[in-house]
């Protein structure tokens, strides 16, 4: 065989894996997936939410915490610094307000994306934590909620290079939290187009304290949301090009041991945990090839899943909410409080609907 005909093999066969990649990305994808339309009645948009909701967590007393402004590549975005907002689901007004941010916090960089709470029991000290990536890059910022003046104080940032592309948080003590990674590399290139159409388990979660950092558990597709039980004895992590919810045991040390996987049949985001009943509520994306590979003339849809009895044998999975991005593009959480669910989207707008 000569050097042209050589080369136009190597070139027929590379054409034929990616093409091979590309069929197997959009079934992960669920790109042929149409969604039937399953409204809740009463739904309103939040006001000043036009630039996304991407993670909503709730207050035990009703107050949620909105982080918005997310910049995420290939997804459309505005020229705006990222915002943290809180709302009070106690009063019927149902508006959100900015939260003020301090004067010694580069704000201009300032690129939300996962969070979430911590009360200290001692002193009831309310903590945020906040994914950050300024410039593309990881790290988490650590506040502490002022309630009389609607504001945050800075205490300090925290990058470890075990922390190199974090997607959501969920804090375990004032400084101490686990967080998922969902990606294995860190250029933008093998991020954004290696890695999706490698389409590998290559992902993990990190277990952070002042004192030890640790990859504790690692084998996932786009590790994504991640929360913890009422009773803290077990963490959950989405896996989204797999459409499950991981299942893991805490530990003493904090490692984690995997239980099980329950499938949701659909690419979800964020996961949200009610404190007293333990459901799990997921801001999904049915079709994720349309969240991607963005046209406003062919929207992405959202989707809301509950999970009920995660621990049985048999947990119960229901889709509460769906749209066809018609009314709400590219859902990425739902959050409950008092018979009303939040759902927040990566940059479209977020709604406040009644359950049935």
């Amino acid at each position: 065989m000569g050097k042209v005909g050589l080369i136009s093999l190597l070139i027929a066969a590379l054409a034929a894996l990616v093409g091979e990649r590309i069929i197997n990305l959009r079934k992960v994808t669920l790109a042929s997936r149409e969604l039937v339309q399953n409204h809740l009645p009463n739904c309103v948009a939040l006001k000043n939410m036009e630039y996304g909701s991407e993670d909503i967590t709730i207050l035990a007393d009703g107050r949620a915490f909105i982080s918005s402004g997310l910049k995420y590549p290939t997804l459309p975005s505005a020229d705006i610094p990222g915002k943290i907002f809180s709302l009070d689901l106690k009063d019927p007004r149902i508006k959100p307000v900015e939260l003020r941010m301090p004067r010694n916090f580069d704000l201009g960089s300032f690129n939300p994306h996962g969070i979430s709470v911590y009360t200290d029991p001692s002193d009831d000290t309310v903590y945020l934590f906040v994914v950050n990536h300024p410039q593309h890059k990881s790290q988490v910022e650590l506040f502490k909620f002022e309630e009389e003046d609607l504001s945050l104080v800075h205490l300090k940032t925290i990058k470890h290079e075990l922390l190199h592309s974090v997607n959501d948080i969920v804090a375990v003590g004032v400084d101490s939290f686990y967080a998922s990674n969902d990606h294995y590399f860190s250029s933008e290139i093998l991020k954004l187009v290696v890695e999706p159409l490698l389409a590998q388990p290559w992902t993990n979660v990190v277990f952070y304290s002042p004192e030890k950092v640790k990859v504790v558990s690692e084998g996932y597709y786009f590790a994504n949301g991640i929360n913890i039980s009422p009773d803290k004895r077990h963490i959950y992590v989405v896996g989204m090009l797999d459409h499950n919810v991981h299942v893991l045991e805490r530990k003493e040390d904090n490692s984690l041991l995997s239980v099980k996987s329950v499938a949701l049949g659909s690419l979800c985001d964020n996961v949200e945990v009610d404190p007293e009943t333990g459901d799990l509520w997921l801001g999904c994306h049915p079709n994720g090839w349309k969240l991607f590979m963005f046209d406003p003339k062919d929207p992405p849809g959202s989707e809301v899943i509950r999970i009920q009895n995660i621990h049985s044998e048999k947990p119960a999975v229901t889709q509460v909410y769906a749209d066809d991005g018609h009314v709400i593009m590219g859902s990425s959480v739902a959050a409950t409080y008092g018979g009303k669910v939040l759902i927040g989207t990566v940059f479209h707008k977020a709604l406040c609907c009644d359950l049935k």
